[in-house]
């Protein structure tokens, strides 16, 4: 399965991408879904608060694992930051790189990259998933 949308730069699309990811993972156990949920808001935010464009967000799931892209035509690199306590940001991929299976940066052209991770659906939920 893989299933892309387009969102616009303006802060509803955060929203509006968890919404996606969670529409298309329906199927998923609540708590990958609520991981996934969470990560696709980090990518989401990271693309409207650093770039000036849209973005495309695509699931694919494919056996044991789901892989989350988030793709910009924006020409800047995300860094990992570690942020004080006290700073109110710059903790996104922090969050990405402790919750997900791997991810990663895949740049496209002189403008845009994707931004990807994945989770793994445990195989108790796979095996109950195969018996419907």
């Amino acid at each position: 399965m893989r299933e892309t949308r387009s969102f616009p730069e303006q802060p509803e699309s955060v929203t509006a991408a968890r919404r996606f990811a969670t529409d298309v993972l329906r199927e998923v156990s609540p708590e990958v879904t609520a991981t996934v949920e969470l990560l696709v808001s980090e990518l989401a935010t990271n693309c409207i608060r650093h770039t000036d464009s849209a973005f495309d967000l695509t699931i694919i799931q494919a056996g044991p694992e789901i892989r989350v892209e988030a793709t910009d035509y924006d020409a800047g690199k995300p860094t990992m930051r570690s942020p004080k306590p006290t700073d109110p940001s710059g903790r996104g991929l922090r969050i990405v790189d402790a919750l997900a299976a791997a991810w990663g940066v895949e740049h496209r052209s002189a403008h845009g990259k994707t931004v990807w991770f994945t989770v793994v659906v445990p195989a108790r939920e796979r095996a109950a998933e195969l018996a419907r």
